[in-house]
């Protein structure tokens, strides 16, 4: 299946490319640590220099992410967030903001449960662009890849140092959108790849792909955002950000009176190194 046509994602990465920078990826849980102080999180990042959002939808087995990311999937669990409630989200957003991509980031159970067929019609109804579903390999594509090219929504797969040369034709063949490139082994927000090493593995899925590559994991400074976007063509940043969300929290666990402006302002550093 070729992907016929485009979305805000295509766009962004094509204007960027105009701009000869890369773009820079914000990651966010939704519903972390509250509705509304996550609702201001969100409408905050395009004016803090995100490019790009990824939206976290709250699950109770990340088993992907570190320790940070998992923390506020269950707080926003804890909260009440609900698929629903994030899908609102997305809308609320698009009310202001016709122009920023959102990806919404996760695991297939969720979706599952809310249902494929509504949910992808509900996600493009309220504005989301692309998926990345970190549990659903290409051998499952016909489960919500092909569903969800079908209704125009990005379908983004997820590529690794372990990704060999043989298997990235399967993962490639209906990606859209970008590639994720996860630039380390093992879980988010604990080490980092050397920037030789994340060269060399672009060059070989640029052998096979004319995709925008965007890499993410064990990036959490500006320094690490302006080394990685001197090789890539999106640098995502999660961790760093979720921590700065759970630092801003009050002894009780609500949100502080600093906590928004403190991880807009973390945002801002960090899509400086994109500028550079």
């Amino acid at each position: 299946m070729s992907v016929k046509f485009e979305t805000r994602i295509d766009e962004t990465f094509r204007n960027l490319k105009a701009q000869g920078r890369a773009g820079f990826v914000a990651f966010i849980t939704a519903g972390d640590p509250d509705l509304e102080t996550s609702i201001q999180i969100l409408k905050g990042l395009p004016q803090a220099g995100a490019d790009v959002i990824e939206l976290g939808m709250p699950f109770s087995d990340p088993m992907a992410d570190g320790p940070a990311i998992q923390a506020s999937s269950l707080r926003a669990l804890n909260a009440g967030q609900t698929m629903i409630k994030t899908l609102g989200m997305v809308a609320d957003f698009r009310v202001s903001n016709s122009t920023t991509p959102i990806v919404l980031m996760g695991y297939y159970n969720p979706i599952y449960s809310y249902g494929v067929e509504k949910f992808l019609n509900d996600a493009k109804k309220a504005g989301v662009d692309g998926l990345i579903i970190v549990d659903l390999p290409p051998e499952e594509e016909a489960e919500l890849c092909l569903p969800a090219l079908n209704v125009g929504i990005n379908f983004i797969y997820l590529t690794a140092p372990t990704t060999t040369d043989e298997r990235l034709p399967a993962v490639l063949r209906h990606a859209s959108g970008f590639v994720y490139y996860v630039s380390i082994t093992g879980i988010t927000g604990t080490k980092k790849a050397a920037i030789g090493d994340i060269e060399k593995s672009l060059a070989r899925i640029r052998a096979q792909s004319g995709l925008p590559i965007a890499v993410g994991f064990g990036i959490s400074t500006p320094q690490d955002v302006a080394d990685v976007a001197g090789v890539a063509d999106g640098v995502v940043v999660g961790s760093a950000l979720v921590k700065t969300i759970e630092a801003g929290l009050e002894n009780d666990g609500k949100s502080g009176p600093n906590l928004v402006k403190d991880v807009l302002s973390l945002a801002g550093e960090l899509a400086a190194g994109v500028r550079k």
